[in-house]
């Protein structure tokens, strides 16, 4: 019975991530309304309010969600490079070239940090200096970087890199402004490593 209804909650929510997600990332935050998620997903009103409050903690879920496969995908990236120092430029880069994606550039870097506030203060956020700190740890222990505080660096690339991405996703021209964000990045980066070829 217990099992049950946990899986009928988990169902649930799902349903109105999937429709919210949808609406977010087709019409937008603002355009989009709590009536289009119930009746996409088949639910009521008092289902969304009961598992997520308002629109905003429904925006919040699909956030997480959207932001657990980004990482994921990061990790794919680092995982399958040739070196752990070219894993970690190629996951900042590609973390960057992310805000080009439609769904991640409306809700992730447009919307937002409109909703939600300046990204840097985002509850993820601090996951992501933390892993990048331990990557810079042990390029650090490896001798493949300078003699540097992870936890500043780490602080500086991940404000670098999501500058770039909202400089991408409110670009005019994010094709051009990508090519410019990720050449500049790597420039930066590389003034990190010990032996610069």
């Amino acid at each position: 019975m217990r099992r049950q209804r946990h899986d009928m909650i988990t169902e649930t929510r799902a349903k109105l991530i999937a429709a919210a997600r949808q609406a977010f990332g087709t019409v937008g935050y603002a355009d989009s309304s709590m009536d289009d998620f119930t009746a996409a997903a088949g639910l009521t009103r008092g289902a969304l309010y009961h598992h997520f409050g308002d629109k905003k903690g429904l925006f919040q879920a699909v956030i997480k969600e959207i932001d657990a496969e980004m990482t994921d995908r990061l990790n794919r990236v680092s995982a399958a490079a040739p070196s752990r120092w070219q894993g970690f430029v190629e996951e900042c880069v590609a973390y960057i070239q992310m805000a080009l994606e439609p769904e991640i550039q409306r809700i992730m870097f447009r919307d937002g940090p409109a909703v939600l506030g300046d990204i840097s203060q985002w509850p993820s956020t601090n996951g992501c200096i933390a892993a990048l700190s331990e990557s810079l740890r042990q390029l650090k222990a490896e001798g493949a970087i300078v003699d540097i505080d992870e936890e500043v660096a780490a602080r500086l690339i991940n404000g670098a890199s999501s500058h770039a991405a909202l400089w991408i996703a409110n670009s005019d021209e994010p094709q051009e402004t990508s090519k410019r964000a990720v050449e500049g990045f790597r420039a930066l980066l590389e003034g990190l490593r010990v032996d610069k070829m």
